[in-house]
Parts: structure tokens; sequence; C-alpha cells
């Protein structure tokens, strides 16, 4: 699976790249090598990050069916426990 940036996120991504190279490196990296340096991280590093976050991802969801029987539970043969006595 590719890992793809719309547009919008794509262009703050490399602007963010180059700010940092920019000030916490104290060096200038073009806006055509900042794009290859995103498109290597999401190539090489992505699938790493996108596997981690459906595994985490994974893990909520089986916790939260295995508490579908607490949260949906309904108490059973219940009218003669609510009915007033005559």
């Amino acid at each position: 699976m590719t890992i793809t940036l719309n547009k919008e996120s794509r262009s703050t991504a490399v602007v963010s790249i180059e700010r940092y190279f920019k000030d916490e490196l104290d060096e200038k990296i073009g806006n055509i090598r900042a794009a290859a340096l995103l498109n290597f991280f999401l190539e090489e590093i992505g699938p790493s990050i996108y596997n981690q976050a459906v595994a985490d991802v994974q893990e909520r969801l089986i916790h939260r069916v295995t508490e579908v029987d607490i949260e949906c539970h309904e108490n059973e043969f219940g009218y003669w426990i609510k009915r007033p006595k005559r």
C-alpha cells in the first residue's frame, strides 16, 4: 500500500521540512530536495508508522468488543422486580 498525502498536507510537510533544515540544522534545503526527502520517508518509514497505527486501532477495537456484553447487558426477567407489590 502506497502512503500518499493530499496536496495541502504534502505542501505543508515540504514547507515544514524546509523550515526544520533552516531552523534546526542551519542549512538551506530546496523545495525539490525537501519533497524528495518527504517521498523517501513516506516510502521507507511510512509503512512502519501505518502498521503501528493499525495495530493500535485493532487493539482498541478488540478491547471495546470484549466489553460489548458489559455495555449492552440488560437484566432479564425484571418485570416482577420493577412492578409495585399489591
